[in-house]
């Protein structure tokens, strides 16, 4: 189950790129650029990795990618993303990256965006994993400073496919954010949103009916709500759930606790992604393993989240079937074997 579990052609639908960021790379990019840490070793940052809730993650995620400087980092950074996403078999991702963290530390978005594109394309040239690029906007800043970074990031809008909204949660819901939501609209761009997380169904309410996204990022406490339990089984409105994530950061105390398979069952189109793999714990393959492990995922339960994760997918008609010909070609070799 575990190597069937690696191996199934996925998706990654929810990845934050800076949340990629392993400690040994950390580090070396912190003797590279000159960054002092408050940590002395590897191991002393990775055993900081102990949250109490999405905020204390925030802090140290923050305070991470100060390590961040130049185009050759975001591309190692990104590199080095996609090359764990080759040895779990995720055939396309579609990541996140916060400009609003970059550019208010003196970093400009041209670097941003030329470090990761130049690594995404390699990923498509080298390991054949298409990739769409989502930039996002802090949530627990104003949205005037999320409208002039659209402004800021339209003139390369060939680098990124959509808007998203994220960072802290509470306090910080989605009706804060319906004009910028709307010029990104206006410009052709998809939407996505984190809601549910910390935050309560009403904000999953919001993200929908006021920002009109396309797919809710998290969504883990509409499990909550009946109601929206079954509007999002009836329009089939993607999920991309995190389920080491929502354990690392408190909203489960374990993962027998987390709805997700419960969500599956009721029709809801979950999908399984890492959000901070190097803070929580797994990338993809190692999300798929605890829900097997703690909940007793079957074959056939995995089978529906990766289909879901390709049709849910930012892609056109030819490239999603494309996909979900390997999906099926795989399953069709595992049958015979």
């Amino acid at each position: 189950m575990k190597s069937f579990l690696n191996d199934i052609p996925k998706a990654e639908l929810h990845l934050h790129i800076e949340g990629s960021l392993e400690p040994e790379l950390l580090f070396a990019l912190a003797r590279r650029n000159g960054v002092a840490l408050p940590y002395d070793s590897v191991e002393a940052l990775r055993a900081a990795y102990q949250f109490g809730n999405l905020q204390d993650f925030l802090d140290l995620y923050y305070q991470g990618m100060s390590v961040l400087r130049t185009e050759e980092d975001f591309y190692d950074l990104t590199r080095a993303y996609l090359q764990r996403c080759q040895t779990q078999n995720v055939i396309h991702t579609e990541l996140f990256f916060d400009p609003q963290a970059h550019t208010e530390r003196g970093v400009p978005l041209p670097v941003v965006l030329d470090g990761i594109h130049r690594a995404l394309q390699e990923g498509q040239s080298e390991f054949g994993i298409s990739s769409r690029l989502i930039l996002c906007f802090l949530r627990h800043l104003p949205e005037e400073a999320a409208i002039e970074t659209l402004r800021q990031a339209l003139p390369y809008r060939d680098r990124f496919i959509g808007v998203g909204l994220d960072s802290s949660e509470l306090g910080h819901p989605p009706e804060n954010f319906q004009r910028v939501f709307q010029m990104a609209r206006a410009e052709g761009l998809l939407t996505v949103a984190h809601a549910g997380e910390e935050g309560p169904p009403e904000y999953v309410w919001q993200a929908l009916d006021l920002l009109k996204i396309q797919r809710i990022d998290h969504g883990v406490r509409a499990f909550e709500d009946p109601r929206l339990m079954a509007r999002l089984a009836d329009e089939q409105v993607p999920l991309t759930v995190c389920p080491l994530s929502n354990v690392r950061l408190r909203v489960y105390d374990d993962m027998t606790q987390h709805p997700i398979l419960k969500m599956l069952e009721q029709g809801v189109k979950v999908t399984v992604n890492s959000d901070d793999p190097a803070y929580f714990g797994g990338y993809v393959g190692e999300n798929f393993q605890a829900l097997e492990e703690s909940l007793g995922l079957g074959q056939e339960q995995a089978v529906r989240l990766a289909r879901h994760s390709l049709e849910a997918a930012f892609v056109d008609d030819t490239e999603r079937q494309a996909m979900l010909a390997r999906l099926d070609g795989f399953l069709a070799r595992e049958t015979s074997s």
